[in-house]
């Protein structure tokens, strides 16, 4: 049973961006999302950690974060921090997504 720690490293990310606009802007709502992004993402990286087949919420939230922060990052051009954490949230799919193709199918 390996521990995750690339994906318990994205959660802290995600909540730390959060945390980040909330103390430079303002931003009650950069905080709740951070915080609440940052837990579903810690949350994916333990139930991996205890069954590495076990990565839809992971999944999930890396692919939201990352369609959400894509398209700000679009609109607006600036790496940070939409484009930081389009980034890290495509990074993080590829992992889970190799992942997933690198286990062995049952017949």
């Amino acid at each position: 049973m390996a521990v995750d720690w690339v994906g318990f490293s994205y959660a802290a990310l995600v909540s730390a961006g959060g945390i980040a606009g909330f103390v430079r802007a303002g931003s009650v709502a950069s905080l709740a999302a951070g915080l609440l992004f940052g837990l579903l993402a810690a949350l994916g990286a333990y139930l991996a950690s205890q069954d590495p087949k076990n990565v839809w919420i992971s999944l999930g939230t890396s692919g939201t974060l990352g369609v959400l922060m894509g398209l700000r990052f679009l609109n607006s051009w600036r790496f940070m921090p939409a484009g930081l954490m389009t980034l890290a949230s495509g990074l993080m799919l590829a992992k889970i997504i190799t992942g997933m193709l690198k286990r062995p199918h049952k017949s």
